[in-house]
């Protein structure tokens, strides 16, 4: 969905008369208005060095990211949204000049083949997550459709070692499961070569070419592993523990004995394994009491990388697997989130750095000679990066003495006036996942304007162990909605800030928080934006995309059980829209795949019909988020304005 509670607590969450949501659907039928379809716009120039800068300025730093490694390790495909769209561009290894590939509809991954004569790429349309395949030359010059867009949902899974075939899951044949296919590029037949299930995707190919590994969605948080003959079309199941685990960033040894990977089976957190798969034997490597996360080999099977997820930020490790001697990391490299990934057939890695004061850029590592270079250098739009703001790691104690955790980012000195700032509570998406001490353009303009922001990660959240990540399953959802509360009560005690002014905002799950925030905790907050949000979980689940429905049975239960379809029916934030009060922005892509545009309509117009306040902006050309600059630019004024307004005072 975004990708269940005690029912001792639905009493604290959910008073008053109830409004089915079918009910609601028919009272308060979505009537657009004029103003709720954007009209986007480039952004009016802004001098440098104003104080504090227009949103815009914000808006405009550029990142680098999605590195891709040519074979020779000479250059590196990337992603970056310098034109206003994320495109993939190419650039030398140690830098230089970098050249624009693609010029049409965002693309959504790229890849290099380990032949090095091409690129492969996906573009869906305006944002429905349909994706078409496409290859291009390493010089732009020509391209060649592999797949073009259709009603299909389908999930790359990459070159074949010796880069002759593509492998990927599609829907096409009755719109649900994911079958497999492998494509031959030089001869175009594309061969179905499993017919699969919700949730089959294809993590990696052997390094023979002869086998696939598939990971199957299980849960939010977790996957099963499986292992298809190509030849036999065997398919042996190799994970499926009695307790659901994660399996991910799989790293074959080159001779296909067994693979390295980072996984939390048996244990809270993720660890470095390694599986022989003869022996059908897993090995831990590191166990740390944290995340081991990017699990990376070089071509020649000598060198292994991995980082760590140290309260947000990452320790990166480099182990020579000959004689176990661990490489430090170079002084060179910032600190910040870290991702590391060797290429096909160098002994280079690309290294994504970002934090704060980091959008988002590449560097290159050659572990053999021991060269650092930075290939990529984003602009920052005119803003000073080393004045961005980073954030205190804070834990505190929900009521029932759950520890929850957060980033609170606190405004300069001589920002604001008066007493302690206001504050927006940011709550993520997911709901597995975690925030993490980025560059967020939103945040750093709220705080140029002496607005604090609270990164909450509630429970359900990833980075903090299994337990806690799967405390929000089921009938425990509505302890997330608590941690809210718990988290404003925090604030408030902490006392840098005033919690009396507070306002909500998040997208996807976190849009479903700032709603529930709304209907459940009237009151507590000045207003909220949802970003992509889900009001009525009944219809939400029923009409999630199949990719989604693999995972909801377990992170939220089943929708065609009887008691599962009531409680989501109380769940909802739709059922107890008449206890909105405080004003509402609420921001939706009307070619969202995960969670329908109407999800926003319904609630918007139910608003409205009795009388309280919603501005909406629904996006014709997005989905589930805002890819575009133009619409980006549109859409943060807009909230900006909103919340600079209900906070005032």
């Amino acid at each position: 969905m975004m990708c269940g509670m005690r029912a001792a607590l639905l009493g604290l969450l959910i008073s008053g008369p109830c409004v089915t949501p079918s009910t609601n659907m028919q009272q308060h039928a979505y009537q657009p208005l004029p103003e709720d379809t954007p009209s986007p716009v480039a952004g009016e120039s802004t001098l440098a060095g104003e104080d504090p800068p227009d949103i815009t300025r914000f808006l405009k730093v550029r990142r680098a990211g999605a590195p891709s490694l040519s074979p020779e390790g000479t250059r590196v495909a990337y992603s970056t949204g310098v034109t206003g769209v994320p495109q993939v561009w190419v650039v030398g290894a140690e830098g230089g000049v970098p050249r624009q590939l693609t010029f049409g509809e965002p693309i959504t991954f790229h890849a290099w083949s380990p032949a090095g004569d091409w690129i492969a790429y996906g573009a869906d349309r305006g944002g429905n997550e349909r994706e078409g395949f496409t290859l291009i030359t390493t010089d732009g010059t020509r391209e060649r459709e592999l797949l073009a867009p259709s009603d299909a949902f389908r999930s790359f899974g990459g070159f074949s070692p010796d880069g002759g075939r593509i492998a990927y899951t599609t829907t096409e044949r009755n719109g649900v499961d994911f079958d497999v296919h492998v494509l031959d590029l030089e001869t175009g037949a594309d061969a179905r070569v499993l017919a699969g299930r919700m949730g089959l995707h294809v993590a990696a190919w052997r390094p023979d070419g002869g086998a696939l590994l598939l990971s199957e969605t299980r849960g939010e948080d977790a996957n099963d592993v499986h292992l298809l003959d190509l030849e036999t079309g065997a398919l042996e199941t190799l994970f499926e523990p009695e307790v659901p685990a994660a399996y991910s960033s799989f790293a074959w040894r080159p001779d296909g004995s067994g693979f390295y990977m980072a996984c939390d089976q048996d244990r809270e957190f993720a660890g470095l394994a390694y599986f022989d798969v003869a022996a059908g034997e897993l090995e831990w490597r590191a166990a740390p009491e944290r995340d081991v996360e990017g699990v990376s080999l070089s071509s020649d099977g000598a060198w292994l990388v991995h980082s760590e997820n140290d309260g947000g930020s990452s320790l990166l490790s480099v182990v020579n697997t000959r004689d176990g001697s661990v490489l430090d990391a170079p002084a060179s490299l910032p600190r910040g989130i870290l991702r590391a990934r060797f290429g096909h057939g160098s002994n280079v890695l690309t290294v994504t750095a970002s934090g704060p004061g980091i959008p988002g850029d590449i560097w290159t590592w050659n572990v053999e000679s021991g060269a650092v270079h930075r290939a990529t250098q984003s602009a920052s739009a005119g803003l000073d990066m080393a004045a961005m703001v980073s954030p205190e790691h804070v834990d505190f104690p929900a009521r029932d003495d759950v520890m929850l955790h957060g980033l609170l980012y606190m405004p300069r000195p001589g920002s604001w006036e008066g007493g302690p700032p206001p504050v927006v509570l940011a709550v993520h998406g997911g709901p597995t996942g975690q925030v993490r001490p980025r560059f967020r353009a939103e945040h750093q303009y709220l705080m140029a304007r002496g607005i604090a922001v609270f990164d909450l990660n509630f429970r359900g959240s990833t980075g903090y162990g299994k337990t806690f990540a799967r405390l929000d399953n089921g009938r425990l959802r509505p302890n997330a909605v608590l941690d809210m509360a718990d988290a404003v009560a925090w604030l408030r005690q902490d006392g840098r800030v005033d919690a009396s002014r507070a306002a909500v905002m998040g997208g996807s799950y976190g849009g479903y928080l700032t709603f529930a925030a709304l209907t459940d905790l009237p009151g507590l907050f000045k207003g909220g934006v949802s970003f992509v949000g889900v009001s009525d979980w009944v219809r939400a689940l029923e009409e999630a995309s199949p990719d989604l429905k693999a995972s909801d049975r377990l992170e939220y239960g089943d929708i065609d059980d009887p008691e599962d379809r009531a409680f989501f029916k109380e769940l909802s934030p739709i059922t107890r829209v008449h206890q909105v009060t405080e004003p509402i922005m609420v921001l939706h892509g009307a070619n969202d795949p995960r969670d329908p545009v109407t999800e926003s309509d319904r609630f918007v117009a139910a608003v409205r019909a009795q009388g309280g306040e919603a501005e909406y902006m629904r996006f014709p050309d997005e989905g589930h988020g805002i890819r575009k600059l133009a619409n980006r630019i549109t859409a943060y004024r807009r909230v900006a304005a909103f919340l600079e307004r209900i906070l005032a005072n």
